[in-house]
């Protein structure tokens, strides 16, 4: 099993972000703003759902992963650390689903 964690990936989206835009494809994406960054968040996790809904595990695996570099690059973008996603996860598994999910439909 890999070591590398998504604290690496956020460490690598980071770094690659300050390198110029024509040579990066991270820094071209945090130069173009939110909406280029989020476009492209939500067009490889259209890619990811239909990966999935046909059962193709290895274009699932390959789209997740972008899925994932993705986000990482939203948050980059909006300025919000992986911590703060990885506090929140924490947060709603202190509970069941069910209970937490019923509590944000008051």
């Amino acid at each position: 099993m890999s070591e590398f964690t998504l604290d690496d990936l956020e460490k690598i989206v980071d770094a690659r972000s300050k390198a110029s835009p024509e040579e990066s494809w991270t820094a071209k994406l945090v130069a173009a703003g939110q909406p280029k960054a989020a476009k492209k968040l939500g067009e490889e996790a259209i890619e990811a759902v239909m990966a999935a809904v046909t059962d193709d595990r290895d274009n699932l695996v390959y789209e997740s992963a972008d899925v994932l570099y993705h986000l990482l690059v939203v948050l980059k973008v909006a300025g919000i650390p992986l911590q703060d996603v990885m506090a929140e996860l924490e947060r709603r598994t202190a509970q069941s689903g069910l209970k937490e999910k019923a509590s944000r439909q008051s």
